[in-house]
């Protein structure tokens, strides 16, 4: 199979569905109690980070708690029987600059995996009745910003030829572990427009797009298209600005057959490759003897040692309960102590007759991602709502998603699943607790602010609903502490050589023999596989090898 492009996924041969009880050996023990790698959690990152030591020749182990691996990267008929929603992430664009996609290093496509790319990318539409489109076509999209204003149109033009100068750089940083390579301020250094970088990402995307637009519905489109999880005018959040200019260039990629399918063709490829994943395995404690993590003991009283390394994926303020804490240091746990979450998500899903229809010049247009953000002014005042932990549904900033617009085996036939993706404090003035009382109400009222821009969703078009609260979506999975979709803040506090702690960035925990994978790791959340494959490169080269070498041999 060729390497992919930057814009495009070559398509591997498709294999027959493998199903999910054959990616699990649960209730059966395994054909030998010897592992090199045992791994905690199968979220898309672990199993990244596995597969590639597999393809080194190191024998591993997945233990995963629930009774489906993925983590934030999983597909589950929710709903109804038939519908397939994605239970966190949907759009894959952030891992198309990864190498494991952008060189086709493991190549997924022979394990199943195919990718979808909507066009148009993003809608977005305005209480006025005017939008903006943003379409694969870049002359399409400044087109659309011209309707507003010619100025936001070539600015947008000129952000776009930016962005593609300086991605290089970022890819570069951005998918190596700290300290391997030149840091980002060295590459900006030689960068002919490197002043310039230096600057944009010192000030807030706020200021950024209030300085260049000045129409406040391309300036509104800007700030969340897509949206950042942290505060628009918060400094240091410039790069943000450049966000809708990643998804210009790939789109917002869909694995075919729903997000899941990630995570299930690096279980085959881990699989194929003399691995073992079993499920319904939640591992409750770190085995460690003189000194040095060894294995991994599970709830149900099982235990798994590794011959080379554990790797985990457990959240950090989850793993420093799994082991005496006196092993963790005492800057490494005021890190854990001092952890800040991102915005917490607020998500209904439902199985829909139809998908959303907006109203456009000409007809209606349906979209698989459509961002509701009123105003600029709105975006600006999101901060304070989760400052005074209050539940704000005036104009709520939604994000709209639905995949069987373009992915038709994800619904039955004619129908369609649409996922409501709203933003509200985890930590209410009354308890998070209080979540439980009031989630259907804030979910009628996300549906009725949708339903003033897609005025077909009438309640003889909805089949079934399900509704997570930033509770709920934590409890699903503790990965999203305090219902952070991506684990935790992207501040300063937490970004870089910060993250998860300063010191502990590489990968390498305080425990000897333990290595930490996943959102709460460098780089951060999203779907970029980033943290998986940066870990594999520290591993690999503790364990005496490159991943250089290992991706030069054949099988």
């Amino acid at each position: 199979m060729s390497p992919m492009t930057r814009r495009e996924f070559v398509q591997g041969a498709a294999l027959a569905p493998l199903a999910l009880q054959s990616l699990s050996l649960e209730g059966k023990a395994p054909p030998t109690d010897r592992f090199d790698i045992v791994v905690a959690g199968a979220g898309h990152n672990s199993l990244i980070t596995a597969a590639y030591l597999a393809k080194a020749g190191y024998r591993c182990l997945v233990l995963e708690g629930r009774p489906r691996i993925g983590g934030c990267v999983k597909t589950a008929e929710t709903t109804l029987r038939g519908f397939k929603h994605d239970t966190c992430s949907s759009a894959h664009n952030s891992i198309f600059d990864n190498p494991l996609m952008r060189d086709d290093e493991l190549k997924l496509g022979d394990y199943g995996l195919e990718y979808i790319y909507p066009d148009p990318v993003i809608h977005r539409p305005f209480p006025d009745g005017s939008y903006i489109t943003q379409w694969r076509d870049l002359d399409r999209t400044v087109a659309e910003f011209a309707k507003f204003s010619k100025k936001d149109a070539a600015a947008y033009r000129r952000m776009m030829a930016d962005y593609e100068n300086i991605a290089p750089v970022f890819d570069a940083v951005t998918f190596a572990p700290i300290g391997f390579g030149k840091s980002l301020n060295d590459r900006l250094a030689e960068h002919p427009k490197g002043k310039f970088w230096q600057r944009r990402l010192a000030m807030s995307a706020w200021d950024i797009i209030r300085d260049t637009f000045e129409d406040d519905h391309c300036r509104a489109f800007m700030l969340a298209s897509p949206w950042s999880n942290q505060p628009a005018q918060f400094p240091m959040t410039g790069r943000t600005a450049y966000g809708p200019f990643q998804q210009q260039l790939h789109s917002r990629p869909l694995p075919k057959g729903g997000s899941g399918e990630l995570t299930q063709s690096l279980a085959r490829f881990i699989q194929a490759h003399d691995g073992v994943i079993l499920t319904n395995k939640s591992v409750q404690r770190l085995i460690v003897e003189n000194g040095k993590c060894v294995g991994v003991e599970c709830e149900d009283g099982s235990a798994y040692r590794a011959e080379k390394a554990v790797l985990s994926t457990i959240h950090v303020k989850d793993l420093v309960n799994m082991a005496p804490r006196e092993l963790w240091g005492d800057d490494f746990l005021d890190g854990v102590n001092t952890w800040q979450a991102d915005y917490q998500a607020f998500e209904t899903d439902y199985a829909m007759t139809e998908p959303p229809k907006y109203p456009v010049q000409g007809g209606t247009l349906s979209s698989v991602h459509t961002e509701l953000m009123s105003t600029p002014e709105r975006a600006l005042r999101f901060a304070y709502d989760y400052a005074i932990n209050a539940v704000d549904v005036d104009e709520p900033p939604l994000h709209v998603i639905c995949c069987s617009i373009a992915d038709p085996s994800r619904a039955p036939a004619g129908m369609h699943t649409v996922k409501v993706l709203g933003y509200q404090p985890y930590d209410l003035k009354e308890g998070p607790q209080h979540w439980d009382v009031i989630k259907d109400r804030v979910s009628d009222a996300n549906l009725k602010y949708l339903r003033q821009f897609a005025p077909n969703l009438t309640d003889d078009k909805i089949l079934a609903r399900i509704v997570h609260s930033p509770l709920d979506i934590e409890r699903q999975n503790p990965m999203n502490w305090h219902g952070s979709i991506h684990a935790g803040s992207t501040g300063p506090a937490q970004s870089g050589a910060m993250r998860p702690m300063p010191g502990w960035a590489q990968y390498r925990m305080p425990v000897p023999g333990l290595y930490q994978t996943g959102a709460t790791t460098y780089p951060g959340g999203s779907v970029t596989g980033a943290p998986g494959r940066n870990a594999a490169v520290v591993m690999l080269k503790d364990f005496g090898t490159s991943i250089e070498e290992v991706l030069r041999k054949k099988a």
